[in-house]
């Protein structure tokens, strides 16, 4: 606002503003005609909605889950949609809490402990025109207290900082980034609710912006990265306008806030289609300086490499776990993608004479300041990947305690899946592996017998002594006088006989000591 008024003073021509986002026409669609296959719904997120419907108000699941149930898939995540206020969701429920500042929304809990789940509802927003909104020149952090306590704020390059202006749905529905994701879904009803085409880009596998991509990504720019997560994803291609807005939006990315950043990235890995994601990230040219953590797998992973092949096998791991519905820790694909960085940071300060134990947590504590910073470096999440990195060492030190002790690590199956992965790219024996498999799954004899084994393995033969040169002759007197000084009873014929028999000097030596002589040659008597 200020902006405007200082253009008018001095004369400027107003800036041509982009074309208002069109808010869409109703469209309703049956269940002959979208064939959702109701077994795929999720009974809480069904029951969130109609406890909304049955207090008089509206309520849809909406986004990603109607987008998913269109293709057939079972969505991850189901979100609620209403136009009652998050103070009236949350009288409605008994576990229910209000969080967000950039967006007020309200977590519905459902169950307890690790079988708990989460349905996120949000009130319907009205779509605000970043030149109506409240201007800050800072961001979230540097702006807080110019922030606080308004509805709708956007910083200086129309990033929106605040949105909590409630509407109707067909604005809620305008508001949103992607046609595909801008559809509600009615359980009751068994109806799907479309504004903008989105039913039809689904069946035509298309992404394509609401709006001016421009000006979307300039409310957003994480939609340059919802762009490229969804196209691997879904396997859609991307609208040509909704395409073409986007390398000039790049560089918007690095007002967005660290943790932000960190989050999509981790999303981006966790789709199932990680390598595809990665691919689409450097089709979209964000392979440098967007992610620090991409930044090292991908720059620094020359095609063929030992790392190259490392991280493409963690990523496709990855994807075979998440197909197979299993659970993906963040901090165990983040320790693949870092893991050469950490070997080449503790082979230098090995090098300069660091103990190994406190040269590998050196290095450790440098790629998290130059990779992951204040995100979670210092968290639960630095936490496990250093657990893991430091288990390694130890796989290799196969001692009754420490094997014993390693596969009582809460954290040990992590740890061994890693060790897995570096022996299947060859920078272990195959054998550690399997040797460690079979000790963690094995009975308490099993394991007694392979630590037994390695023990054999590593115990070194005694080396056959070398059979003695024969005495020359000018030698030999003098050696059986050292004989008689000490005391020995033996002929004095048999000194010749001790370099043809190759009988050590040594153990001759030790057998007298045991047995000494009782007289003789003037020899005092043994003591008693």
């Amino acid at each position: 606002m200020i902006r405007k008024f200082i253009d008018k003073l001095l004369g400027k021509p107003a800036a041509t503003q982009p074309a208002a986002v069109p808010l869409g026409k109703r469209l309703e669609i049956p269940a002959a005609e979208h064939g959702i296959d109701a077994s795929l719904l999720d009974e809480r997120a069904v029951r969130v909605v109609t406890t909304l419907q049955d207090a008089g108000f509206e309520a849809y699941i909406v986004g990603g889950a109607v987008r998913d149930l269109l293709v057939g898939r079972r969505p991850k995540d189901f979100d609620v949609a209403t136009n009652a206020t998050p103070e009236q969701v949350k009288g409605l429920f008994r576990r229910a809490f209000i969080i967000g500042r950039r967006f007020r929304i309200v977590h519905v809990i459902h169950g307890r402990g690790r079988d708990h789940e989460v349905i996120e509802v949000s009130t319907f927003r009205a779509y605000m025109d970043a030149s109506a909104a409240e201007q800050v020149a800072g961001n979230e952090k540097t702006s807080k207290k110019e922030i606080e306590n308004k509805s709708h704020v956007v910083d200086a390059d129309g990033r929106v900082l605040r949105d909590n202006v409630w509407g109707p749905q067909i604005e809620d529905a305008a508001r949103r980034d992607f046609t595909i994701n801008a559809m509600y879904y009615d359980p009751r009803r068994q109806l799907v609710v479309d504004y903008h085409h989105g039913f039809k880009d689904v069946r035509a596998q298309t992404l394509r912006m609401i709006g001016d991509p421009a000006t979307r990504y300039r409310e957003d720019p994480v939609r340059i990265l919802r762009v490229v997560r969804f196209a691997a994803k879904l396997g859609f291609k991307i609208e040509p306008k909704t395409h073409k807005a986007i390398a000039a939006a790049i560089p918007l990315l690095a007002n967005v806030p660290a943790s932000r950043m960190f989050d999509e990235m981790i999303k981006l890995l966790q789709t199932g289609h990680a390598l595809a994601s990665l691919e689409q990230i450097q089709a979209q040219g964000l392979g440098r300086g967007v992610f620090p953590i991409l930044d090292a797998a991908l720059l620094n992973a020359p095609s063929g490499s030992a790392r190259q092949k490392f991280i493409k096998l963690a990523l496709a791991d990855t994807d075979r776990r998440v197909g197979e519905g299993k659970a993906v820790a963040p901090s165990f694909m983040l320790a693949c993608m870092l893991w050469h960085d950490v070997q080449a940071g503790w082979a230098e300060r090995r090098a300069a004479g660091e103990h190994p134990s406190p040269a590998l947590q050196q290095a450790i504590d440098a790629v998290f300041d130059a990779r992951i910073g204040d995100i979670s470096g210092r968290g639960k999440l630095a936490a496990d990947m250093r657990d893991i990195w430091m288990m390694q060492p130890r796989f290799e030190r196969r001692t009754p305690n420490g094997a014993f002790g390693l596969v009582e690590q809460p954290r040990f199956r992590a740890g061994f899946d890693f060790l897995r992965l570096r022996a299947d790219v060859g920078e272990i024996p195959a054998e550690l592996a399997e040797w460690w498999e079979d000790f963690s799954l094995g009975s308490p004899e099993d394991r007694e017998a392979l630590l037994e084994a390695v023990r054999e393995s590593q115990h070194k033969p005694r080396r056959a002594p070398k059979p003695a040169r024969p005495a020359p002759a000018a030698t030999e007197a003098p050696r059986e006088a050292e004989a008689d000084d000490e005391g020995d009873e033996s002929d004095p014929a048999d000194g010749p006989q001790e370099g043809a028999d190759a009988t050590p000097a040594r153990k001759r030596r030790r057998r007298r000591r045991r047995k000494p002589s009782g007289g003789g040659d003037g020899a005092p008597p043994a003591a008693a």
